[in-house]
């Protein structure tokens, strides 16, 4: 790891502003993704800005009745946020996908806004003994034909076919979640469909953000009376792993009738996944093994699997069999 300076702020501007001045600046809050990159050789950062002491960790409810929105701070920590009350009773799919994540050690560090900008498990991309274009670009990408066991099945390219490794942003991308941040040219409010980026031929460019843009919070509507929410994570063991397959849905219905269903896939795609295909496919129909037999084929359709990942085209299928038969059994 090379040496680098480190600053500390309590005041969100002044830490946007040193970011932002700086071109291998970053932020670090808990730290678990950042200094893993540093130590690897993954990243390396000349300025490091440490935003623990922002008043950015508070979890509250917001908005009207009937258009209640839950509003996360950016340095709340996962386990807080999945022990929230208004989270566990009417967000379950957010509350199981937080406790789905890494270990209880590392949820009471890792923040929620760290968690959506953590960067890919790629050995590849982790390792600067490899080339990787995400890395440096116009290197290539190994992957491609070699190990792809844990890669993408669908939103990769020629250049990269890393997957996304956030159970949180999938959770998020499903309750079709609001991202705010502050940057140099001020305030915005970005979907979370639009946050992450699909590689293309610029792999190093992850997400929307700029240079020195700061997540300040996420906003999540809560769901109508009603509705049911889930998630499944399928992985090699049962804690600290990273998803092969995992699956976020919330179903708005009447017994076994689809009103409106979001489903948003992690483990096989470069960034958090939403198939609109799927949901068609359920959306206004009554769940039967048929129906969700064709949501599955539908996801898939485009999917182009490697030499090692191909049984992910079957896994996720199956996974959604799984997930949507227990949320249309009402459990």
């Amino acid at each position: 790891m090379r040496r680098f300076d480190y600053a500390r702020t309590s005041r969100a501007g002044e830490a946007v502003d040193l970011v932002a001045g700086e071109p291998a600046g970053a932020f670090v809050a808990g730290g678990t993704d950042l200094l893993n990159l540093m130590k690897d050789g993954a990243e390396a950062h000349d300025l490091v800005v440490d935003i623990n002491d922002l008043p950015l960790a508070d979890v509250e409810v917001a908005g009207d009745a009937g258009r209640e929105r839950l509003r996360i701070g950016a340095l709340a920590r996962l386990a807080d946020v999945a022990a929230h009350p208004r989270v566990s009773r009417e967000l379950p799919v957010l509350a199981q996908a937080l406790l789905a994540t890494a270990s209880p050690q590392v949820r009471n560090m890792a923040t929620v806004g760290g968690n959506l900008l953590q960067r890919t498990r790629c050995w590849y991309f982790r390792d600067p003994g490899f080339a990787c274009n995400k890395r440096e670009p116009g290197s290539g990408c190994p992957a491609r034909d070699g190990q792809n066991r844990w890669h993408a099945i669908l939103g990769g390219s020629d250049h990269c076919i890393a997957v996304h490794p956030s159970d949180l942003a999938v959770a998020l991308r499903a309750l079709d979640a609001t991202v705010h941040t502050l940057g140099p040219r001020g305030r915005r409010a970005i979907p979370i469909g639009d946050l992450h980026r699909e590689p293309g031929s610029a792999p190093e460019r992850e997400t929307a953000l700029r240079h020195g843009e700061l997540i300040t919070a996420v906003e999540v509507p809560l769901p109508r009376r009603g509705t049911r929410s889930g998630y499944l994570k399928v992985r090699d063991r049962a804690t600290f792993e990273f998803a092969v397959v995992s699956i976020a849905a919330v179903l708005r219905g009447e017994g076994r009738m689809v009103r409106d269903i979001a489903l948003a896939f992690g483990g096989i795609a470069t960034r958090p996944w939403r198939s609109a295909e799927a949901e068609d496919a359920l959306r206004g129909r009554r769940l039967t093994d048929e129906t969700v037999a064709a949501a599955g084929r539908a996801l898939v359709a485009d999917a182009r699997p490697r030499a090692h990942n191909a049984f992910k085209v079957e896994l996720v299928q199956r996974a959604l069999h799984e997930l949507i038969g227990t949320l249309g059994d009402g459990r």
